[in-house]
């Protein structure tokens, strides 16, 4: 693990401590070293790929391109070597005919046709070479008509210097032409910024173009390299996350003419949901930003990057504007570009602040209610009553929280025994009756208004309105005289 962290760049430091002695003599904490980053401030991306084995003939398969990413100066090398090598082997090839058919030896001799005039040894062989593959033709050598040998090697020759340059000059045409150093005229502000926006935390940095030809389809990608431990153990080190920039709303797309702020909202989706001002001096981060667009002069796609490290990244400050209106158009100030100042921010990540948001609400209702009990709106409110929380909720709720201001549909819904029992009086009059049978039994009849009921009425009747007792036949009497036929008889039927 440590040498994982070593590898990849996590800084820690460390204390010891002495053997002998009290134990009390402890060195100073090392200095933090420098933070080594994943992708430089250019762009340039620190890797390297090592331990191939086999896998490097991989490259001679894709020749062009290797040749195009390599350095200018190796490119400048083969360039030289490739054109040298060549011109040596096929003057070479031209003085072999010229030895083997003795043009040597003979070739001053007036009456005697050599396969090419006027080559008498090496040199001469080769600035013939270089006089006909550069089409210079000075008239002094030139191949006769006697030497058939000479033909053939004269057509491969030709065959062969075209395709030499037509890939040497092809490499260093692309790589001349690549889209690279059109990303040194795009900038990234130094710092990063974290602050409130539309009453928001949000991460911000900012990108701009000192050219005045437009980047067509301008995109930009965010990606957060963090190390994280799995719960299953696995550590890993440069784990990559999405930056939501305006994915969703179409604001990663970039119309870059004026300097523009790009903005990251810390949500609980973000992966600096719990980020604080505190936290973020023992976190260790790396965003890496990633610009992507046409080159509009030349119609390639030229990508620029970036990174910010937590020590780059300001908490509670706000960039600088940079954009003025002046007579007739627009001027942007450079130098303010990477100018950032301080404004009021909350020190608490978007979790704490929400944690304490709930914490402060006055609905704290599902805390005082059983959970694992079914009980009834009216007892959740009876709870609150006597926790002396009604006053803490609204005036219509506060209004609610007594019985006889509650709704009929609200009573109905109470459906436990001692509800129904100390409550009768302020059930409808219809169910009143229909409750009111001693007889009706859930198991038989399985009504809506017997479920509601659940003990005989006895005891509940001397409470009932004068008016409702002389109904129901008095105290402990029977009412089937008033019950409706259908009810009687189903009463008569349960009593035989």
């Amino acid at each position: 693990m440590s040498a994982l962290r070593k590898k990849f760049g996590d800084d820690y430091q460390v204390v010891t401590t002495s053997s002998s002695g009290s134990g009390f003599n402890q060195h100073p904490p090392e200095k933090k070293r420098k933070r080594q980053r994943f992708v430089d401030k250019n762009g340039r991306c620190n890797v390297q790929h090592g331990n191939l084995g086999g896998e490097t003939s991989r490259y001679l398969s894709d020749l062009f391109t290797t040749l195009v990413d390599l350095k200018w100066r190796w490119n400048l090398f083969i360039f030289i070597l490739t054109y040298t090598v060549a011109w040596l082997f096929m003057a070479f090839l031209w003085w072999c005919i010229a030895y083997i058919r003795g043009d040597l030896n003979r070739a001053h001799n007036d009456k005697y046709t050599p396969c090419v005039a006027n080559v008498y040894n090496f040199p001469s062989a080769f600035l013939f070479f270089i006089e006909t593959e550069a089409t210079i033709g000075y008239g002094y050598r030139y191949i006769t008509d006697k030497c058939p040998e000479g033909i053939i090697l004269f057509l491969f020759q030709s065959i062969l210097g075209s395709i030499v340059d037509a890939f040497l000059i092809g490499c260093m045409f692309i790589k001349m032409s690549q889209p690279k150093k059109r990303a040194e005229t795009l900038m990234f502000s130094e710092h990063a910024v974290i602050s409130m926006r539309d009453g928001r935390l949000t991460l911000m940095f900012r990108v701009g173009n000192l050219r005045n030809s437009h980047m067509v389809s301008a995109q930009i990608r965010c990606k957060l390299l963090k190390s994280r431990q799995t719960p299953e153990g696995e550590f890993l080190p440069l784990d990559q996350l999405e930056l939501d920039v305006g994915f969703s709303t179409g604001a990663d797309q970039l119309f870059l003419v004026s300097p523009l702020t790009i903005c990251h909202v810390i949500d609980p989706k973000s992966p600096f949901y719990e980020l604080s001002q505190r936290s973020m001096q023992t976190e260790q981060f790396e965003i890496v930003v990633i610009l992507e667009g046409i080159v509009e002069t030349t119609g390639m796609t030229c990508q620029a990057r970036t990174s910010y490290t937590e020590d780059e990244v300001l908490w509670g400050h706000r960039f600088f504007p940079v954009i003025s209106l002046e007579e007739g158009f627009f001027k942007v100030d450079y130098s303010q570009f990477h100018a950032t100042f301080e404004v009021p921010t909350t020190p608490h990540s978007v979790k704490e602040q929400e944690e304490a948001l709930l914490l402060s609400s006055p609905l704290m209702a599902p805390s005082l209610c059983n959970s694992g009990e079914k009980n009834s709106s009216l007892d959740c409110l009876e709870t609150l009553e006597d926790n002396d929380s009604t006053t803490k909720l609204p005036t219509k709720l506060q209004k609610m929280s007594g019985r006889e201001g509650l709704p009929k549909k609200l009573l109905r819904m109470s459906s436990t025994t001692s509800e129904m029992t100390y409550n009768f009086g302020d059930l409808p009059m219809k169910l009143q009756r229909i409750s009111s049978v001693p007889g009706v039994s859930d198991d038989k009849h399985g009504g809506k208004a017997s479920r509601m009921c659940t003990e005989p009425m006895s005891k509940s009747v001397a409470d009932l309105p004068p008016k409702l007792q002389r109904m129901s036949g008095g105290v402990g009497g029977r009412m089937d005289g008033h019950l409706p036929p259908k009810l009687r008889k189903m009463n008569s039927d349960r009593f035989t």
